[in-house]
């Protein structure tokens, strides 16, 4: 695995906003992109907010990216990270820090200030 992909970039993918998105995630081997446990359950908050994508496109989803459980490790790499609002997204980045992964988001402006954190935009 290379990838966490962060929650904007999984609506992108269902509302199909930015092709190049959805070209490089089928180009990508199977395996290689990851859903944070944090990006599932803000996906899954949304769905039961009546937000897209709902609940049968996130069944869809996991069954094609694997969800990859948030554990102590990522935990302890999020309790050193700058304290922030929007926990979600730092929550994200201690879970991509602590497995070495790189972050696949349109918002790279909410991870600037993280050190070490790699981070990659590929709606452009």
């Amino acid at each position: 695995m290379k990838y966490l992909i962060d929650t904007n970039c999984v609506i992108y993918l269902a509302a199909k906003t930015f092709p190049a998105l959805n070209e490089r995630v089928e180009r990508t081997d199977r395996g290689e992109i990851g859903l944070s446990a944090i990006t599932f359950a803000e996906l899954s908050l949304g769905a039961a907010l009546g937000k897209p994508p709902f609940n049968p496109m996130l069944d869809e989803l996991i069954r094609q990216i694997p969800v990859i459980p948030f554990d102590e490790e990522a935990a302890r790499f999020y309790g050193k990270l700058p304290f922030r609002r929007g926990g979600f997204d730092r929550l994200l980045a201690g879970h991509a820090l602590a497995l070495g992964l790189t972050i696949i988001t349109r918002n790279t402006r909410d991870f600037a200030d993280i050190a070490g954190l790699r981070i990659e935009d590929w709606t452009r």
